[in-house]
C-alpha cells in the first residue's frame, strides 16, 4: 500500500523484513516518477601555480532534473559511479574555490570486464535478448564453463574462447549483433502475427543449412590454423625480450600450436612424440613460467615422505605431483584439482590433501563397510562398494562430513539423487510372506512397473492383477512361471503345440506385448 510508508510499518516489523518493504515501496513509488535528466558535461578551470598557467579538466554528469533520483537510486558494482563522477551545477565563468587538492598517480588501464549486470544492460541496448531470456543466458554461461565469475566480474574460460573463436571463424553471421536483433524484432512480429512464421524459419534456415554444409568437409587441421590464428594473442602473448612466443620451452626447437584430444584442446608441441610438452591454452603465468621446468610450479616438500610437491600444467588442466618420475621406477602419485580449486589459491597443505584420495570418511550404517571420498575421471565423488555418488559443487571433497557423505550414498542405493533417469527415492518393498523354499516375497516398484521378487527371482505383474491386492498364492504362481522359463503371467498363455526338439510352445502377454 503506498500510503503506508515505511517509517510508520517498521515498528510491526523484524529489520530485514523492514529493509525490504522499504526497497519495495521505494521502488514502486519511483517507477511512477519522471526520469531524470543528465546532462554530460566537461569543465576546463584556468588555474595558475606561480608563473605558470594550468589546465585542469572534470568529466562527469550535471543532474538537470532529478526525477526518481530524488527518492531512489539503484547500486552499483563498483564503489565508483560507472559512468563518471557527479558535478555541481556550474556557469561558464563561475570561479572556483580550492578546497582541497590530491596528487595522483593514474595508470590508463582497459574496460572493466562485464559484471551480469552490466552484461544485461549492455544486451539491452544492442536489442538482443528479452526480459524473461536474460536469466537463462547468464546461467548457460555459467554452467557450460564459458565464463567463471571473479569479484562479480565474468572472466571468459578457454572453453568459451574456443566456442567464440570457432563461431566468428565459420558462422560470423549468427553472431553479429545485427542478426540477432533482428532476428528478436521478427519473432516480435510473429507473436503480434504481422508475419507469417513458416517464412521466418524458411529464410533462416536456408542460409544457415548452406552455411552447415560449407563446414561438414572441414578437416580438423583447417579448424585448428583458423583457431590458432584468432587466439594467437591470447594463447602465445608476446614475450618483453621479443622471442618467439611459440617457441617450445622444452625442447627449444618445435612451434606451440592448438591440438585436439580426447578431452579438449591444448598446446602442443610440433615435435611430438619426441617432445611431449604440453599445456592448458591459458599462458603459465607467475612463477610457473618462470621455472626452470616448464609449467611446474613448486609448492613445497610433503612433511611426512621429504617429496617435493608440484603443481604441474597438463593437457587436461591443472594436477598436483609428489616426487619426480625415475626411470624404472613407479609412477609418482598424481592428483587432478577439482573445480573449486583454482590453481593460483592452491596451498601445499591442499595439494598434499589431494594426493591422500581417495580417504575414508565414514562407515555406511547398514554394512559397515568404509565409505571413501576421492576425484575421479568425472569429477568429485564418495563410494560404497560399488555405488558410487557425485558430490556436488556446494560441497568439498577435501571436507565433506560423515554424514554428508551417508546421505549421498544412501539417497544413491535407493535410487535417488545420481542417476540421470532417477526419478527420486524408490519406494519402500512390501513383504507378502514367505516362500515355501525360504526367504521373504515381497512386492517392488521398477521401472518398467511394479513385480514380485523372491530372492533372485524377478517377475512382472500383469497389468491385469492390482499390486495392492495382490495375494502370496499369486505371487507364488508368478515366481514358479518365471522360474519355469514362462512369461510372468496368471494364466500359463495359450498352448500352441509342441516344439519338434520338445517342450511346449505358447503365446504369453509379456512387459513389452505379446
Amino acid at each position: 500500500d503506498p500510503a503506508r510508508l515505511p517509517k510508520e510499518v517498521a515498528k510491526y516489523l523484524e529489520p530485514e523484513q523492514a529493509k525490504l518493504y522499504e526497497l519495495i515501496w521505494t521502488r514502486t513509488i519511483a517507477s511512477q516518477m519522471e526520469s531524470a535528466e543528465m546532462e554530460r558535461t566537461t569543465v576546463d578551470i584556468d588555474a595558475k601555480a606561480g608563473a605558470r598557467a594550468l589546465e585542469l579538466r572534470a568529466t562527469g554528469q550535471v543532474v538537470r532534473f532529478p526525477g526518481f533520483l530524488e527518492l531512489y537510486q539503484e547500486g552499483r558494482d563498483d564503489g565508483e559511479d560507472e559512468d563518471g563522477g557527479r558535478l555541481p551545477a556550474m556557469a561558464q565563468g563561475e570561479p572556483c574555490a580550492r578546497e582541497k587538492i590530491d596528487a595522483t598517480q593514474h595508470f590508463t588501464e582497459p574496460p572493466p570486464r562485464f559484471t551480469e549486470a552490466t552484461l544485461v544492460k549492455r544486451m539491452e541496448e544492442l536489442g538482443i535478448g528479452r526480459p524473461s531470456t536474460y536469466a537463462s543466458t547468464l546461467a548457460v554461461l555459467r554452467d557450460r564453463d564459458y565464463v567463471r565469475i571473479d569479484k562479480k566480474r565474468l572472466v571468459p574460460e578457454d572453453k568459451g574462447r574456443l566456442v567464440v573463436a570457432f563461431l566468428e571463424s565459420f558462422f560470423s553471421r549468427y553472431v553479429e549483433f545485427d542478426f540477432t536483433a533482428d532476428l528478436e524484432e521478427k519473432l516480435d512480429l510473429v507473436s503480434n502475427n504481422e508475419i507469417d512464421w513458416k517464412q521466418v524459419l524458411r529464410d533462416f534456415w536456408k542460409d544457415f543449412s548452406a552455411a552447415v554444409d560449407g563446414t561438414k568437409d572441414l578437416r580438423v587441421s583447417e579448424v585448428l590454423d583458423s583457431l590458432n590464428d584468432l587466439l594467437g594473442p591470447h594463447v602465445f602473448p608476446s614475450k618483453e625480450d621479443g622471442s618467439d612466443p611459440r617457441l617450445c620451452p622444452a625442447c627449444n626447437s618445435g612451434q606451440l600450436s592448438l591440438k585436439i584430444g580426447k578431452f579438449g584442446a591444448f598446446v602442443g608441441c610440433s615435435n611430438y612424440p619426441e617432445c611431449r610438452y604440453t599445456r592448458t591454452l591459458s599462458p603459465p603465468t607467475g612463477d610457473a613460467a618462470d621455472a626452470a621446468r616448464p609449467g611446474v610450479k613448486v609448492l613445497g616438500v610433503n612433511p611426512e615422505t621429504g617429496a617435493e610437491v608440484t603443481l604441474r600444467d597438463g593437457r587436461f588442466g591443472a594436477y598436483v605431483q609428489e616426487g619426480e618420475q625415475e626411470e624404472g621406477g613407479e609412477k609418482p602419485k598424481r592428483a587432478s584439482l577439482p573445480k573449486s580449486i583454482r590453481p593460483d589459491d592452491l596451498t601445499l597443505m591442499q595439494a598434499i590433501a589431494l594426493l591422500a584420495l581417495p580417504r575414508e570418511v565414514a562407515k555406511h550404517p547398514t554394512s559397515g563397510d568404509p565409505i571413501v571420498a576421492g576425484i575421479g575421471r568425472f569429477g568429485p565423488y564418495v563410494q560404497h562398494g560399488k555405488t558410487y555418488a557425485n558430490i556436488g559443487r556446494d560441497d568439498d571433497v577435501l571436507s565433506i562430513g560423515a554424514n554428508r557423505a551417508i546421505d549421498l550414498i544412501v539417497q544413491k542405493e535407493s535410487g535417488g539423487g545420481g542417476s540421470r533417469f532417477s526419478r527420486g527415492p524408490a519406494e519402500p518393498a512390501r513383504v507378502l510372506g514367505d516362500h515355501p523354499q525360504g526367504g521373504s516375497v515381497t512386492v517392488k516398484a521398477g521401472r518398467f512397473g511394479p513385480y514380485v521378487n523372491w530372492g533372485k527371482i524377478n517377475a512382472t505383474i500383469p497389468r491385469a492383477i492390482d499390486q495392492a491386492s495382490l495375494t502370496l498364492e499369486q505371487a507364488l504362481e508368478l515366481l514358479a512361471e518365471k522360474a519355469a522359463g514362462g512369461g510372468a503371467t496368471g494364466g500359463g498363455g495359450r498352448l500352441l503345440g509342441e516344439h519338434p526338439e520338445g517342450g511346449k510352445v505358447t503365446v504369453r502377454p509379456g512387459r513389452f506385448g505379446a
